[in-house]
């Protein structure tokens, strides 16, 4: 008998209706929609997901639990942001690094909404001494490099994404082969998830395809920064 999908489009009825009505009051009124319908599959596939992405990365964390595990809370912070929306209209999961420390930490990543899912891996934002890190070990080797972007290259899906200086950083050869990725500030490799994916019974398996595929990256970054 094949498994049971983890997610059903409840989840993405849920999330349309929470961006609809985004608000404290519409939320707790449906409080047991969203613990049912999103956050409680996430969780099971969280924890069904542990034991296959430690076969690809035994260093990666990976915690089932609801609060300060690796699903990433619903509150949006508001405190910078002329949106005072109080909630996220999505739900997310990463795993990250064991031994990073915060803001430089390479995680694999999942991102669920409604035609806009996507998967990734990488370090947004790095702290800068493992920006400069990131950048020598790119600029000493640029074959390194390649291979580990190389299925961005290889398939449609992937795109190396993230913010870039609009000029190249001091100390650093304007010429470079690599260059462009020599002035990214975030180092992240992402692909799309289409809604009838997410709502897939092979949709774990699939998962762990896609974390093995973008494998090389992560440790790539991983080994520049210091970490196993």
């Amino acid at each position: 008998m094949p498994p049971a999908p983890y997610f059903n489009n409840d989840l993405f009825k849920f999330l349309g209706a929470l961006r609809a009505n985004n608000n404290r009051e519409w939320f707790l009124k449906n409080k047991n929609r969203y613990e049912e319908q999103v956050r409680d599959p996430l969780l099971r596939f969280i924890t069904d997901l542990a034991p296959g992405l430690r076969k690809i990365n035994r260093h990666i964390v990976v915690d089932p639990s609801p609060t300060k595990g690796s699903m990433m809370r619903m509150y949006r912070d508001t405190r910078f942001s002329k949106d005072k929306s109080p909630y996220k209209t999505s739900v997310s999961a990463h795993f990250w690094h064991a031994k990073g420390k915060e803001g430089a930490s390479p995680a694999y990543y999942l991102h669920i909404e409604p035609s806009r899912s996507l998967i990734g891996a990488g370090i947004w934002r790095p702290e800068p001494r493992a920006l400069k890190k990131i950048r020598d070990a790119i600029a000493a080797d640029p074959q390194g490099w390649k291979r580990a972007t190389s299925v961005s290259r290889l398939s449609s899906k992937w795109k190396i994404g993230g913010a870039s200086l609009r000029r190249s950083p001091r100390g650093y050869d304007p010429h470079h082969p690599f260059i462009a990725d020599i002035k990214r500030k975030d180092f992240t490799i992402g692909g799309s998830l289409s809604d009838k994916e997410v709502l897939t019974a092979d949709f774990l398996k699939r998962t762990l395809a896609d974390f093995k595929r973008i494998a090389p990256l992560l440790e790539y970054l991983s080994q520049a920064i210091g970490l196993r």
